[in-house]
């Protein structure tokens, strides 16, 4: 990876459930696609639930970390607690795990400079209600951390997004074999990365 050009950095992106039943696979593939960034592979599937716990990938301590949270918010909220912190915490991705294999979503790979970065700009922050307006979040939305642990299941946050190249890397072959992604260049290609803009006057 360290060794491949910038402008062919790739990132996994997946509608998830609500994105897709609210009809707004269009209007996400559009926001992506209007900043010059590359479609490679694109894949209409029903997840499964072991590809969705390696694909979460998290480990005791952060089952620990989360699941002291949740405690304090039922604290605060006077709910009860009765689960320890780490069930709590695994909760958390069994309740992912249970929302993306409730219906179909659309994952993609997308390719070009800067791609996290951009893709994770344009999506937003993870929790709906404070992501910034303008981003995909942030516009169609209206979930909260609060809601999602009082009803006790997912945030329904229309997208995911790899958080970093690696975390891409790793994603990536979880949702696509080796083959899916196309090799092909697109027009505008030339004016967003040529050097000397060589062949754009006839």
């Amino acid at each position: 990876m360290a060794d491949m050009h910038p402008k062919k950095e790739r990132t996994l992106v997946i509608v998830k459930p609500d994105g897709v039943q609210r009809g707004l696979i269009g209007e996400i593939l559009k926001r992506f696609e209007r900043t010059g960034l590359k479609f490679v592979a694109m894949k209409f599937m029903l997840p499964q639930a072991e590809q969705c716990w390696k694909h979460y990938n998290k480990d005791e301590a952060w089952f620990m970390l989360k699941g002291n949270r949740i405690v304090e918010d039922r604290k605060n909220q006077g709910l009860s607690i009765d689960k320890e912190p780490l069930e709590y915490g695994k909760d958390i991705i069994q309740s992912n795990v249970d929302f993306f294999t409730s219906g179909p979503v659309l994952a993609f790979i997308i390719e070009g400079n800067q791609s996290v970065a951009i893709v994770k700009k344009l999506v937003g922050g993870t929790e709906p209600t404070t992501s910034d307006v303008g981003t995909i979040r942030g516009d169609f939305t209206v979930d909260s951390y609060a809601l999602s642990s009082i009803d006790n299941r997912a945030v329904r946050n229309l997208v995911h997004c790899s958080d970093s190249p690696e975390e891409a890397e790793r994603e990536i072959p979880l949702w696509f074999d080796e083959s899916d992604p196309v090799s092909y260049r697109l027009i505008q290609e030339q004016v967003l990365y040529d050097v000397n803009l060589d062949g754009i006057l006839e």
